[in-house]
């Protein structure tokens, strides 16, 4: 099982502002629970994302935390490849999913249907065949 880190469940976790980590937290302890050796993923979007509010608020300290993560060596990256490109257009022409949505919904599908989204957004459950975990 992956568990696919759209950007604002990892902000979530990584801020560690409550009640939002302590659901990503439960989220992730649950799917360990169900399936042993759960690994992480994160698309470039993700990791772009995650680093915008640290450089912009100049928190050096903030973005040490999302550069420790990424840096993981256990962390999957999925690239923006020209498949994921591809059903991401398809994404949002079907679901009307704004284009970064689209991008991070088609990278999770590209890992598969029995992997999870983890994020704070609602609109990813318009996609059926896409396993959502809604942390918000």
């Amino acid at each position: 099982m992956i568990a696919f880190f759209d950007a604002s469940a990892l902000i979530y976790l990584l801020e560690g502002r409550e009640p939002f980590a302590g659901r990503v937290r439960a989220e992730l302890a649950a799917i360990e629970r169900a399936h042993a050796g759960v690994r992480a993923a994160v698309s470039r979007l993700t990791w772009l994302e995650c680093r915008v509010g640290p450089m912009t608020a100049n928190d050096a300290a903030a973005l040490a935390r999302f550069d420790a993560f990424f840096t993981r060596p256990d962390l999957l990256w999925v690239e923006l490849s020209r498949d994921v490109v591809e059903l991401a257009a398809a994404v949002r022409v079907r679901h009307g999913l704004r284009t970064p949505d689209a991008l991070q919904a088609a990278s999770c599908l590209q890992l598969g249907p029995q992997h999870v989204l983890l994020t704070g957004d609602t609109a990813f459950q318009r996609l059926q065949g896409l396993n959502v975990s809604v942390l918000a």
